[in-house]
């Protein structure tokens, strides 16, 4: 993935260049659908993405939906074609010209949709957005944290365009298989961790896999730091913090 400067960014799509683009606050990383625990009920959310619609999905908090879309992007950029990763929420700060363009690319995935809801030049920027998308060969993939049809826009014709793109639902992984999920993630990353920890660490965190990939990461880095083995009082450390 590739980290540029804005003027950079708008000089390659301009040169319709193919690049996996990213904006320069995003930090590169290695997101693959194969690394995602899937289980049956996602199952098709996840061959959607893979495909060539336009695409809304939805979920809870951390049940890895910025996650895919980040794949998405690698699953695109591994075709050799370009792609964007847009956190809504880190542009607080930016002009909505930064989506200006963005319709050259093959594919544009926008997170956060719903943070801006009452946000006149952003809910225009977005409609847009989608506009140009139609009339080019750009595919667009929005992310939210509630279902759209609940998202208030003061925007009627943007509700209305959001409405019309295909939904898909991402569900948290269920309480009897998070012991396989946080097994899975460990064994990807070749993280040492026996069952009986896993157990531990579960009861005694939230029961979302957000929470759980983060105590393992944190267990990873300090079992390394301390050259011991992740142990319940090492999980305790950590849990308990």
């Amino acid at each position: 993935m590739l980290t540029i400067g804005l003027k950079i960014l708008k000089t390659i799509i301009k040169m319709n260049k193919i690049e996996q683009l990213t904006f320069p606050w995003s930090k590169p990383n290695n997101s693959s659908f194969n690394d995602f625990y899937c289980e049956k009920n996602n199952l098709l959310a996840l061959n959607n993405l893979k495909g060539e619609e336009d695409l809304v999905i939805y979920g809870s908090s951390k049940v890895g939906k910025s996650f895919l879309l980040q794949s998405l992007c690698n699953y695109f950029s591994k075709a050799n074609k370009s792609s964007l990763y847009v956190p809504l929420k880190e542009l607080n700060t930016h002009e909505t010209g930064l989506l200006d363009n963005l319709e050259k690319l093959n594919l544009v995935c926008i997170d956060d949709l719903e943070i801006i809801a009452g946000e006149n030049k952003w809910e225009t920027a977005i409609f847009n957005l989608i506009n140009d998308c139609l009339l080019s060969s750009c595919r667009i993939v929005f992310c939210s944290n509630i279902n759209p049809s609940s998202i208030s826009f003061q925007l009627e014709d943007l509700f209305s365009r959001i409405q019309k793109i295909n939904q898909m639902e991402i569900y948290p992984v269920k309480s009897d298989n998070l012991a396989e999920a946080v097994r899975f993630f460990a064994d990807l990353r070749s993280i040492n961790i026996g069952d009986k920890e896993i157990a531990y660490l579960i009861n005694h965190s939230r029961r979302s896999m957000g929470d759980l990939v983060t105590h393992i990461n944190q267990l990873d880095k300090l079992s390394m730091q301390l050259k011991r083995k992740i142990t319940i009082p090492l999980i305790k450390k950590v849990t308990e913090n």
